[in-house]
């Protein structure tokens, strides 16, 4: 299981695509994501959840969001079965 701390770039022009912060570590991984869809219905947590499933290469089933619904800042939860 891994807790992650991401940092969504809703709309974004460079999207999609996932970037290792610097100061992330082993403890307290983080990264940020610049995702095309914008925040609206939910479209860009959905864009999310399927980008890191497959970044991971885990099923979407696998990466649940903690907190931070409606937040830029959210903290998911990868199961590595």
């Amino acid at each position: 299981m891994l807790n992650l701390t991401v940092h969504v770039k809703p709309g974004s022009r460079k999207g999609p695509l996932v970037v290792d912060d610097p100061e992330s570590t082993p403890e307290h991984a983080s990264v940020t994501v610049f995702l095309q869809q914008r925040a609206v219905e939910g479209a860009a947590n959905d864009a999310l959840v399927a980008l890191l499933a497959n970044h991971f290469k885990v099923a979407k089933r696998d990466v649940s969001i903690i907190r931070g619904h409606t937040s830029k800042i959210k903290h998911l939860r990868i199961d590595r079965s």
